[in-house]
């Protein structure tokens, strides 16, 4: 073969490999700029740990496709509040196996009451009786702390822990009742991480701790209205079943955002806070963020176009 010749055939090959990697890219392509839009995330969850003058934990899942993003996940940070979730997890899961009905009455008492009670302190002891569905309704749309202790006292706050043990989650831990000043003195806090309150969430969510209908009321019930800080820059319709947690230099948040075609976990939690007001900022900042892409991936073809209702363009 002539110099010429063996030209012209490396030319061909060149072209052929070249139209090869393009055709490769090109079906590669839909695939790999949601990808970008994970970047793009992750780049404001660093931006947001860089100017929190805190430290920040932080772990989303896709619930469709499991892909995850992660932050100090493993860390282990006090609960405050969002502990309520596990206790809220261990009364679903007794009433599955018949040792505590939701509809059980139990009679408030005196010894109850403890502070940041709104609801409970306006019952009256010894008279009063409602169902643990109502107790735990309390717990969670006003995070009665008094509410709280009855409940942690019916299920047994070693079952609590049991059941975290039975899924894994050791770091997860029910280690006083609430407004417990002394437990808490004394280093007894409850404490979890990024990664085991999403577990906990995924695991729920999955059904693979309680039944179809149980499932769905525990998280009818997470779902109601709160004041909290994953919501509170996302339109007034999304559905969010979660539980925020306070304490004095820590801001935690943690739950399911039920969005149409595309749930997702987000599990923010922030100690070591300067101010409360910048940890609660952040938690809203990120949620901001994760809502707006798990929006987009739910709304748009592979190519990224998004059609939203009434729009006629072209």
């Amino acid at each position: 073969m002539n110099r010429k010749a063996a030209v012209g055939i490396g030319y061909i090959f060149c072209l052929l490999l070249t139209h090869a990697a393009n055709a490769q890219n090109l079906q590669a392509g839909p695939q790999q700029k949601p990808q970008v839009l994970w970047q793009k995330l992750d780049a404001t969850i660093g931006e947001t740990d860089a100017h929190l003058d805190g430290v920040i934990g932080v772990a989303i899942e896709d619930l469709p496709t499991g892909q995850k993003l992660l932050l100090r996940e493993d860390e282990v940070f006090p609960q405050a509040s969002s502990i309520k979730i596990a206790v809220l997890a261990e009364l679903y899961h007794q009433a599955q196996t018949g040792k505590n009905k939701l509809a059980d009455l139990y009679t408030v008492q005196s010894s109850d009451l403890v502070a940041d009670s709104d609801i409970m302190n306006g019952l009256t002891p010894g008279v009063s009786q409602i169902t643990l569905r109502d107790l735990a309704t309390m717990m969670v749309a006003v995070s009665d702390n008094s509410a709280t202790n009855v409940l942690i006292d019916r299920v047994g706050m070693a079952n609590v822990n049991a059941l975290l043990d039975s899924l894994g989650l050791s770091h997860t831990r029910l280690r006083r009742k609430m407004m417990d000043l002394k437990a808490a003195a004394e280093g007894r806090e409850n404490i979890s991480t990024p990664r085991e309150m999403m577990t906990l969430l995924d695991v729920l969510y999955r059904g693979k701790v309680l039944n179809r209908e149980l499932t769905e009321d525990f998280f009818r019930m997470l779902s109601t209205h709160k004041s909290s800080f994953i919501p509170r820059e996302l339109p007034d319709d999304v559905k969010i079943a979660n539980k925020p947690g306070a304490l004095e230099g820590v801001r935690n948040d943690s739950g399911v955002v039920l969005l149409s075609g595309r749930p997702y976990i987000i599990c923010v939690m922030t100690t070591y806070l300067h101010h409360e007001q910048d940890g609660e900022d952040a938690i809203s900042r990120i949620s901001l963020a994760a809502y707006r892409m798990f929006d987009r991936l739910a709304r748009a073809s592979e190519y990224g176009r998004v059609v939203s209702p009434g729009n006629s363009s072209k």
